[in-house]
């Protein structure tokens, strides 16, 4: 039996949209088991280039934030059916950056000032922080979900029922997602990309930048999988072998609040970075959004929680 052409399509940098928007026109109509290349944009759309001041971080158009590639209408696809997004193949562009926006992060009022950092990544297996540090590039996608069967344009910074903004760092090449589809079509959309980042992206970013990615999509008919959830398989590989390596330096906080606790282990974190790798604050700061792992320790041990920081060793050369 002749084996099945594979059918592929194109997202280019201007088919996006910057909302969740179930009206929004699609950008191309695809068979089950189609692959569809994108290429995007950074976060800012373009509104932040490399070399700009921390100063332009406090200018941005927040209309023009997460510029999506897409939507992807997936034909067949209904709601009550959960699409399968395979994740084939992840590209950073030439350069990233990082920085902290006031008002927005973990520690939003601990750092009240902007401040950004230039990477150069492209071929690159790692980006410079310093001469002696070396982060990881390990690529995902920051943004990817579905149309709702909400009324009007919904932001994308919070995530929503159809997963969206989950800066998930494990959906590298090779993962396959599982989202729950709310409105015929499915109308699926990525962006957001991400050369590297942590679990928790604790000051709001990862290093940002441009991305062409490759995306095959498929239909589980009558999955009925529970809103405001989603699900993925990772490769069989180690999840981060790059990071243990040289094993942890770990700080828990504990206490009856959760968030005051990821609050607390990070602020230690960057403590520890500062005292013995004489980084400063915001630069320790970056790190942990960019190389550290936040995770709760336990939540079972009523009133008081632990929340711990893991800094992988490694990145400190």
């Amino acid at each position: 039996m002749a084996k099945a052409k594979l059918r592929e399509h194109t997202v280019g940098k201007a088919q996006i949209h910057y909302k969740w928007d179930k009206a929004n026109r699609p950008a191309v109509m695809v068979e089950p088991g189609d692959v569809v290349h994108f290429e995007t944009e950074e976060v800012t759309s373009g509104q932040i280039k490399k070399g700009d001041p921390a100063a332009k971080l406090t200018q941005l158009d927040f209309n023009k934030l997460y510029p999506l590639g897409g939507p992807v209408f997936v034909k067949g696809a209904v709601p009550g059916d959960v699409l399968e997004v395979e994740i084939l193949d992840l590209r950073p562009g030439a350069w990233g950056w990082t920085g902290m926006i006031p008002g927005l992060g973990l520690l939003a009022a601990d750092f009240p000032d902007p401040y950004i950092r230039y990477f150069d990544l492209g071929d690159r297996a790692t980006a410079e922080l310093r001469h002696d540090i070396h982060i990881p590039v390990v690529p995902f996608c920051g943004t990817m979900g579905v149309a709702t069967d909400a009324d009007g344009p919904v932001d994308v910074l919070p995530p929503t029922k159809g997963a969206g903004n989950i800066d998930t760092r494990h959906l590298t090449a090779g993962s396959k997602l599982f989202l729950p589809v709310f409105v015929e079509g499915a109308l699926f959309s990525a962006g957001d990309c991400h050369g590297a980042q942590g679990d928790g992206e604790v000051c709001v970013t990862g290093i940002e930048c441009p991305m062409t990615f490759s995306l095959r999509f498929s239909v589980i008919k009558a999955g009925h999988m529970r809103p405001w959830s989603y699900q993925f398989i990772t490769p069989a590989a180690p999840l981060q072998p790059k990071s243990d390596a040289a094993g942890y330096h770990c700080v828990t906080a504990l206490g009856p609040d959760l968030m005051e606790n990821a609050q607390n282990a990070v602020r230690d974190t960057i403590g520890w970075v500062t005292k013995e790798k004489q980084l400063s604050r915001e630069d320790a700061y970056i790190l942990c959004s960019l190389a550290g792992d936040l995770r709760v320790s336990q939540i079972v041990d009523q009133p008081n929680w632990g929340v711990s920081f893991y800094m992988p060793l490694s990145v400190f050369s």
